[in-house]
């Protein structure tokens, strides 16, 4: 009987001892797995041949804080290239927008001479003159006073030197006083004076008309060109001469006024090539030189207008047309790479610079202009490893 209760007193102290023993076994493995976990699959054991010290293969891309390594057996290294940064002599452009405008030396406002009324009108807007082409007939009472005052002083030019020729004979006879002879050369004076006074009055009228009668003016075309603004109809009064009736532009020669920010100005030299693309021609590129460079910045918009003339024998050039103008700044040594190296993460520009052997860091960057296949830079500097192929496998 004793002998049976020791027997059992031993197996129920082996099952004791099984069960603490399965009990530990168990926790060190969960311990183990939740190390395991927490590491980077094993990456935190590794060698320096980018194993682990298990033996697994390592994954293809170790981070570690802003470094990104590829370890060694990484398919990605046979899809990532690495080359020095360059410099090449470029020059760098600015695109700005333009519109066509008539060239100011070859536009030319009519401007009625007199007051008066809209008899006839003989052109239309858009309409195409030539030199001494009739355009308008004005009724003007104004004409008529001008005409009468022109007549009366040659009436009194006339009637005056009749009586200084009689004046001088009675004079030489002696029949005449020295006193009244002054006099007569004093009123012939004064009625040649007004003469020429009335005269030029008309003259002015005249200038580019023709005065039909009493009281009507014919306005010819001064120029040849196009009628680009029409501010009048039949029957309509003319009151105020200083407001044009008309405009006339020849436009066999035209601008392109470019409005260039203040920060692009340092691309805006006299003299310097330009290319200029009109929205109508969305092929065809034509090439000019900055001719005028104005000196007041628009103080609301704070941009200076430049203007490039273009000759326009077939009329391509329309007014108001919109234009993009590019500006080319004089040729420099200045940083490239090429446009596989730049990665975008939210809307800003990138590199992958190489700061150890297949380790690599994110690197900000500024892009400049592209010019062919490669793209100019700040925020890297000439000899500077970088990834230039295979860097969207870095990109997250």
């Amino acid at each position: 009987m004793k002998q049976a209760l020791g027997l059992a007193s031993r197996i129920s102290l082996s099952r004791r001892q099984i069960v603490i023993a399965a009990t530990v076994f168990g926790a060190l493995a969960l311990v183990g797995a939740l190390v395991y976990r927490l590491s980077p699959q094993g990456s935190f054991f590794r060698d320096e041949t980018g194993r682990a010290a298990d033996g697994r293969r390592m994954p293809p891309v170790v981070r570690k804080g802003k470094a990104i390594f590829i370890p060694d057996g990484s398919p990605y290294r046979a899809h990532i290239a690495v080359a020095p940064v360059e410099t090449r002599n470029v020059s760098l452009s600015r695109v700005v927008p333009g519109t066509v405008e008539a060239d100011p030396a070859r536009t030319v406002r009519v401007l009625a001479p007199v007051n008066g009324r809209v008899s006839e009108l003989n052109v239309e807007l858009g309409d195409n003159v030539t030199k001494g082409q009739p355009l308008a007939t004005i009724d003007s009472g104004d004409l008529a006073q001008a005409v009468a005052d022109a007549e009366k002083a040659r009436a009194s030019a006339k009637l005056t030197k009749s009586a200084l020729d009689r004046a001088t004979g009675l004079n030489k006879a002696g029949g005449l006083a020295l006193r009244e002879l002054e006099q007569a050369q004093n009123d012939f004076l004064q009625a040649t004076s007004e003469l020429k006074r009335a005269e030029a009055r008309l003259d002015v009228i005249g200038d580019n008309s023709k005065v039909t009668g009493q009281r009507k003016i014919t306005l010819n075309a001064p120029i040849d060109g196009t009628i680009t603004a029409l501010d009048t109809a039949p029957g309509d009064f003319i009151d105020n001469t200083t407001s044009p009736m008309m405009t006339i532009s020849n436009l066999d020669r035209v601008w392109v006024t470019a409005n260039v920010q203040e920060k692009d100005l340092a691309f805006v030299q006299k003299g310097e090539r330009v290319e200029v693309s009109l929205v109508a021609y969305p092929r065809e590129v034509f090439p000019g030189k900055v001719e005028i460079i104005s000196q007041l910045l628009e103080a609301d918009t704070r941009r200076n207008k430049v203007r490039i003339a273009f000759d326009n024998p077939h009329g391509m050039f329309k007014l108001n047309m919109f234009a993009t103008v590019r500006f080319f700044s004089p040729p420099s040594q200045r940083v490239v790479v090429p446009a596989s190296a730049l990665m975008m993460v939210n809307d800003a520009s990138s590199v992958f610079v190489e700061v150890a052997p297949w380790t690599f860091e994110r690197r900000p960057v500024q892009p400049e202009a592209d010019i062919d296949s490669v793209t100019v830079v700040l925020g890297v500097n000439a000899g500077q490893r970088i990834v230039v192929r295979g860097g969207i496998l870095l990109n997250d």
